[in-house]
C-alpha cells in the first residue's frame, strides 16, 4: 500500500490506491491499514445534504482542465498528465460512474479507502478519501498529489498505465462536507 500525506493548511489529507496493478497495489487495501469492506453501489443523493457526481454542476481546475461536472473535470485532468507523457487519454467509462459514486459512499461510511474496491468491475483504483471539497475545488489537488509521486509511485504507475483503456470518477459529499472521490480504471 502506497500512501502519500498531505499537510495543509487546515488539515492533513491521505490519499491512497488500490488494484490489481504489477507495482504493488492490492485490493481492498486503503489509508491507515484499513481494508475491504462491503457497500453500497448505488448512486447517492437525498435530504441529508450529500452529493454524488450526478447531482454537481459547473467546474474548472487546474492544469486548463475543465468540465461540466466533476466526473468531466477528473476525466480531463487525468488526460492532461497523461499527455505530459505523450500516453492515449483514457476513454471515459460512463456506465461505470453511478457504480464509482456508491463505492465513494460506502468507503466514506466506513471510513475504509478501497473497502468497496472490485464491486465495480474496475481492475485498478485511485481514491481520494475525505478531501475537503466541493468536488470541483479538491479533485484537482488530490489528482496532482497522485501524479507528483513519480515513476514507481502506486498512484502515478495506475494513472499513466497502458493496461487500461478507461476511467470512471465517483464522487460522495458527506453531509460534513468531506469529499471522498474513488478514480476505477479498467
Amino acid at each position: 500500500m502506497r500512501s502519500i500525506l498531505l499537510v495543509g493548511l487546515a488539515a492533513a489529507l491521505t490519499v491512497a490506491c488500490g488494484g490489481d496493478d504489477p507495482s504493488g497495489l492490492g485490493a481492498g487495501r486503503g489509508s491507515s491499514g484499513s481494508s475491504g469492506s462491503s457497500g453500497d453501489t448505488s448512486s447517492s443523493s437525498g435530504s441529508s445534504g450529500a452529493t454524488s457526481s450526478s447531482g454537481a454542476t459547473s467546474s474548472s481546475g487546474a492544469s486548463g482542465a475543465t468540465g461540466s461536472t466533476p466526473a468531466d473535470l477528473c476525466v480531463n485532468v487525468i488526460n492532461d498528465y497523461r499527455k505530459t507523457n505523450n500516453l492515449a487519454p483514457l476513454e471515459r467509462w460512463t456506465d461505470g460512474e453511478a457504480c464509482a459514486d456508491g463505492q465513494a459512499k460506502s468507503d466514506s461510511e466506513t471510513r475504509k479507502a478501497h473497502g468497496a474496491f472490485g464491486q465495480c468491475g474496475e481492475r485498478g483504483q485511485n481514491e481520494c478519501p475525505g478531501w475537503k471539497g466541493p468536488p470541483e475545488t479538491m479533485i484537482p489537488g488530490c489528482l496532482k498529489a497522485m501524479w507528483n509521486e513519480g515513476p514507481g509511485g502506486g498512484h502515478h504507475d495506475l494513472m499513466a498505465t497502458t493496461k487500461h483503456t478507461k476511467v470512471a470518477c465517483g464522487f460522495y459529499t458527506t453531509p460534513q462536507g468531506a469529499v471522498w472521490s474513488v478514480q476505477n480504471f479498467r
